[in-house]
């Protein structure tokens, strides 16, 4: 009773922190007022006439069920008298800078084509940015079909609607992630053999780490309480859901600390590198006593920083971020290398003393 009490006050405090920082809850945007609907439902804020003639389609509302990592990834599509697409132009969005930065570069692949040539264009999403990327991916097909629909693009052509597929996000990095996670879900269960329990780790640091960059951190939770989870994206979230089932479900059935010890690739990380050294610095009660007492207030204080409003891009700052070295900030990296090397002598050390993600899971 008392961890599924625990469980309840993590959602609350999880669902405050996603009304707080981006105005919504599970897809809802809660400071949308009346007028706004109104004009959306005109259709108003959809299409605008430039002076020029330019067309510009806003695809806030078209795909508003697309998300990114951090909400949705609204975009503007400047089309001019001829179809062709002069220029696209990203709306206000919570995603992170650097990972955006990467994903914008995107853009040039429509730009200059017509609204048919665009929408037959096959761009793949930009490795380190998979679901900014793939989320600008989505916007761009549905400003597209909405433009031809709406007779844009300068003839007749008929093609598959964009806004009519559906892309469930399903890749092979998806799938093999998904199995990943699921290995560490369940075999522990049944089994404490150290060589698989070897495997696992390995497998957790090369596919769940650097290959798909997937992990649990509270940039994850407040993308998913915030903006709920869309059909369009349930095959890049299959696995990040499982995750979060694992860290914050298995405590309820006994496995608390279940997530960090079998499925996080820098906990894993950490663990591979103690195996290099048998010789391990001793920490004294006393020291960890205060270790631990200045991991909670840390904790207090990066919690009360989310809740308020005051600083909440530290979530972006999460150690586990470095795996996506393409767009992880150098400091981020830095730090995360200088884990790893102190891990050779100190089991675990940012999981044990500076977690925040962590600290949370360890509270249900």
């Amino acid at each position: 009773m008392v961890r599924l009490l625990s469980l309840v006050v993590v959602m609350l405090v999880l669902s405050a922190a996603a009304i707080l920082r981006d105005g919504r809850i599970f897809g809802h945007d809660l400071r949308q007022t009346h007028a706004a609907v109104a004009s959306v439902a005109q259709g108003s804020d959809t299409l605008e006439v430039q002076p020029d003639g330019t067309f510009v389609v806003n695809t806030r509302v078209l795909a508003k069920d697309v998300q990114g990592y951090g909400g949705p990834v609204p975009l503007k599509i400047h089309i001019d008298k001829d179809g062709r697409l002069t220029a696209i132009e990203a709306e206000p969005n919570a995603e992170s800078p650097s990972f955006f930065d990467r994903a914008k570069e995107l853009f040039s692949r429509w730009q200059g084509k017509t609204i048919d040539e665009a929408m037959a264009e096959d761009v793949d999403a930009v490795s380190g940015a998979t679901f900014s990327s793939k989320a600008i991916i989505r916007n761009v097909q549905r400003g597209l079909a909405y433009a031809k629909q709406r007779g844009l693009s300068g003839n007749g052509a008929q093609k598959e609607s964009a806004e009519r597929t559906v892309a469930t996000g399903w890749t092979l990095g998806s799938i093999v992630a998904l199995i990943a996670v699921l290995l560490g879900a369940v075999v522990p269960l049944f089994t404490n053999n150290r060589r698989l329990h070897l495997v696992q780790l390995v497998v957790n640091v090369v596919v769940l780490g650097l290959w798909t960059g997937t992990f649990v951190s509270y940039t994850l939770f407040l993308r998913l309480f915030a903006g709920g989870v869309s059909l369009s994206a349930i095959g890049t979230l299959a696995a990040p859901l499982l995750m979060l089932i694992v860290a914050l479900l298995y405590p309820l059935a006994g496995r608390s600390g279940h997530y960090c010890a079998h499925v996080c690739p820098f906990g894993s990380a950490q663990e591979l590198a103690g195996k290099l050294s048998r010789r391990k610095l001793r920490i004294t009660p006393r020291v960890l006593r205060v270790l631990t007492a200045l991991r909670n207030l840390l904790w207090g204080v990066l919690m009360a920083l989310l809740l308020t409003g005051t600083c909440t891009a530290w979530i972006d700052y999460e150690l586990f971020t470095a795996f996506i070295y393409s767009s992880a900030s150098v400091w981020v990296i830095v730090l995360a290398m200088l884990f790893l090397v102190l891990s050779v002598w100190v089991p675990r050390p940012y999981c044990r003393f500076v977690c925040p993600t962590g600290a949370l899971m360890k509270s249900v």
